[in-house]
């Protein structure tokens, strides 16, 4: 990746880190992008500081405004982008269809959904100018392969659609020679569950019990972030350079168990 731009959206911490990790490891120079300033100059500071190349944009994906200031920011430093890491996401809150607000539905689509279509048709021009480049879309095993998880009805919703949006821009793209995948990863260690809101939602679940874990390949152990980077890392680079329109599933099998 040496010589390559990339921009990772939800930088600061979890899958994002993970991604802005990997690619500066490989050489990438990295534009990060997040909400929160304090995260992604530990981010930065992590992969090696402004005196790398790298540089930080705080802003927030749903926001039209914010993601237009963030890219003229991107092309001012930078001539092209040859790597778009649309990772930036919440779970927002799970709860029975009854019970969920407006409002809450509306803010885990704009942030998960809108979020993805600014990221990536604010950075055609700069992924046009650049040729052979990738976009990568984080999306989930909830929505595409798994409907077990009750109460997730609007997170889920919002990632059925990324890999839905990735396909039809993989096609529309592709006389640019832009590459559009999305990954779709089951349970991974990090901070999401955190600011995760669920109301409700026992009543939802059928009692099922998986004795050895929930996840096949680990016997129940959730996977890192670092799993999840290594393949934006394989579809960031010239090594798929045939692979565009599909999702991979980064889950130990668990979404195959739980479907």
């Amino acid at each position: 990746m040496a010589g390559k731009n990339a921009l990772v959206t939800g930088a600061g911490s979890g899958i994002g880190l993970a991604c802005a990790i990997a690619l500066a490891q490989a050489g990438a120079k990295l534009a990060l992008l997040g909400r929160t300033p304090e995260e992604l100059e530990s981010a930065l500071l992590e992969i090696g500081g402004n005196e790398s190349g790298h540089f930080m944009l705080t802003a927030d994906v749903s926001s039209a405004e914010q993601m237009q200031t963030a890219f003229r920011t991107t092309e001012e430093r930078w001539d092209r982008l040859d790597v778009v890491i649309a990772n930036a996401g919440i779970n927002g809150v799970w709860a029975p269809l009854e019970e969920m607000e407006i409002q809450e539905w509306d803010t885990t689509l704009a942030i998960n959904l809108r979020g993805t279509f600014l990221t990536v048709k604010l950075a055609l021009s700069l992924l046009k100018k650049a040729g052979d480049s990738s976009v990568i879309i984080v999306s989930s095993v909830n929505g595409n392969r798994m409907f077990s998880n009750s109460g997730a009805s609007a997170y889920a919703t919002s990632k059925a659609a990324q890999v839905a949006f990735a396909k039809m821009t993989a096609l529309e793209l592709a006389r640019h020679r832009i590459r559009v995948n999305a990954i779709c990863p089951g349970a991974i260690e990090t901070h999401i569950d955190d600011s995760t809101e669920r109301r409700d939602i026992e009543i939802l679940h059928l009692p099922v019990k998986f004795p050895q874990g929930d996840v096949p390949l680990t016997r129940g152990r959730p996977g890192k972030a670092e799993d999840v980077a290594k393949v934006a890392l394989f579809l960031a680079s010239e090594a798929s350079r045939h692979v565009s329109g599909t999702e991979i599933y980064v889950d130990g099998a668990q979404s195959l168990l739980q479907g």
